[in-house]
């Protein structure tokens, strides 16, 4: 019998030959994984993370050299030593320095020369050629039941000057002529969630930190909205930089 769709069939043993696993839900609009298939792209991603680790072994690129890395803290903290991995795995000559730095000044370093490859976060487009990677909606979270947004002027937990995130909420309330002061800073987004579980500030963050217990601070609160952020990669056309830069192109769904 063929299996039903979103299903997958996998051999278990002689007494129960055919085991029916289903991996997707379907419906008109969406598709996602289920627990199962969660669990089966996991062992596929690491059988591929092997396979690469072995032909590199044996067919490695011959690519070396010094490849330098300017990013801000949350994506050196994220993205970066998944980049990392992926390269040394491809391209396993390679020498990688990591600078991590408000999104500001990686983008200084990159026009100065002092990065071939530079990761950053920005809510406006950057003043040099750099590819749009990913985005997502800015939002203004707080604590789940959290009083901080009742406080005038309102608090607010940021990151260091020089981020993206912090100069487009600092901005917008400007605009919006709403009084506000820095209760709590950090260099990165993990800091700024645990001032907002302590009920200490609201955060201008991602929408995907919003979890059981952080929320989107309610429309009638009447904050400004925020727009998008964009996580940006520029290359200064070096050999070594143009290596990762492929690789996230081929790659770029299993590595953010």
């Amino acid at each position: 019998m063929a299996p039903k769709s979103g299903a997958f069939a996998v051999g278990v043993n002689r007494r129960d030959p055919l085991l029916l696993l289903r991996l997707l839900y379907r419906d008109a609009r969406h598709v996602r994984l289920t627990r199962q298939g969660e669990i089966l792209l996991g062992f596929a991603r690491r059988l591929v993370g092997i396979s690469d680790e072995a032909m590199a072994a044996f067919h490695g690129s011959s690519l070396s050299g010094c490849l330098r890395i300017a990013a801000p803290h949350d994506l050196g903290v994220s993205l970066v030593p998944k980049l990392l991995q992926r390269l040394a795995q491809t391209h396993p000559h390679i020498r990688v320095d990591v600078r991590l730095d408000a999104s500001e000044t990686v983008q200084r370093l990159f026009m100065e020369g002092k990065a071939n490859l530079a990761l950053f976060n920005e809510a406006n487009m950057p003043q040099f050629q750099a590819l749009d990677l990913f985005s997502e909606e800015l939002v203004w979270l707080m604590y789940d039941g959290g009083r901080a947004v009742e406080q005038d002027p309102l608090p607010l937990a940021v990151a260091e000057v020089g981020c993206a995130w912090r100069d487009a909420a600092l901005g917008a309330l400007e605009k919006a002529g709403r009084s506000y002061r820095v209760a709590y800073s950090s260099d990165t987004s993990m800091g700024q969630v645990a001032s907002l579980r302590a009920d200490l500030a609201v955060a201008p963050l991602p929408r995907s930190l919003v979890d059981r217990d952080l929320v989107e601070v309610p429309e009638h609160w009447g904050l400004p909205l925020l727009g998008r952020t964009h996580v940006y990669l520029a290359d200064d056309g070096s050999d070594t930089a143009k290596a990762l830069v492929k690789l996230i192109a081929s790659d770029l769904c299993s590595i953010v």
